[in-house]
């Protein structure tokens, strides 16, 4: 039984440009549905959205038979937790928060197996096709994508050490979060907000280091792809079910 090979990482370091969907609704039907809808990536987001560790599976079951590849993103940057994400079959991460060099390298030690790192050994977990992949434990960094995000001004002033950490293989820059750290709180279109993800593109972009970002601005979205973004989610599964209920409702109700 071979590693499945991680499609999202591939097209990361061929530079293509991706675009996803934010998944925050932890039902498998959703999930599968939204998944087959023809995004190269979906999130399935545990740290904005009511969904443990054991919730993730099914959806991650849910999602594997179509073209999409699954992000994860964890609550925390925590090592256990890391794991048990890992072994239940994530191959692509993306862990919040991330404001200094020390927290990236903590990151890619959480999921890598020692020597390299700090990853702890299982054998016959879903990750390793039950303990079919034999080889599991020395092939599985080749295919693990680590993402961690800058959303904060701290990670701002420290973008180069962390960007620059062995291990990363991509950036995601969080809007909301930035917004609220540079003195906008709930408005992340504004125009200083916006300068400074641009810039933070551009650097990283110069710097050969992928990065990412929400973007439900069609403007906005073709000017950070412009700016050098490489993988872009474009919607947001519980924004789009509000929105279609809302002007559904206002044809026939109001």
């Amino acid at each position: 039984m071979e590693l499945p090979r991680n499609r999202f990482k591939a097209r990361l370091r061929a530079g293509e440009v991706q675009y996803g969907l934010w998944l925050t609704i932890p039902d498998p039907t959703l999930v599968e549905a939204m998944a087959a809808a023809g995004f190269d990536w979906i999130t399935l987001d545990t740290e904005h959205a009511p969904v443990e560790v054991s919730r993730v599976l099914p959806l991650l079951q849910a999602a594997a038979p179509w073209p999409a590849s699954c992000l994860v993103r964890p609550s925390v940057l925590d090592t256990a937790l890391i794991k048990r994400h890992l072994d239940q079959g994530a191959q692509t991460l993306i862990l919040p928060y991330v404001q200094t060099a020390a927290e990236a390298a903590a990151a890619v030690a959480a999921v890598r197996y020692p020597p390299r790192g700090v990853r702890g050994v299982a054998g016959a977990m879903r990750a390793a096709g039950y303990g079919r992949m034999r080889d599991y434990t020395r092939q599985a960094e080749q295919e693990i994508c680590l993402v961690l995000q800058v959303e904060t001004a701290a990670a701002l002033d420290n973008l180069d050490p962390i960007a620059a950490t062995e291990g990363v293989d991509a950036l995601f820059i969080g809007p909301a979060d930035l917004a609220a750290s540079l003195g906008h709180p709930g408005q992340p279109a504004h125009p200083q907000v916006r300068r400074v993800i641009l810039d933070t593109i551009g650097r990283l972009q110069a710097a050969r280091m992928p990065v990412g970002i929400l973007s439900t601005d069609p403007g906005f979205t073709r000017d950070c792809v412009a700016a050098g973004a490489r993988f872009v989610a474009v919607g947001i599964d519980m924004a789009l079910a509000v929105e279609a209920a809302d002007a559904l409702a206002a044809r026939y109700c109001r």
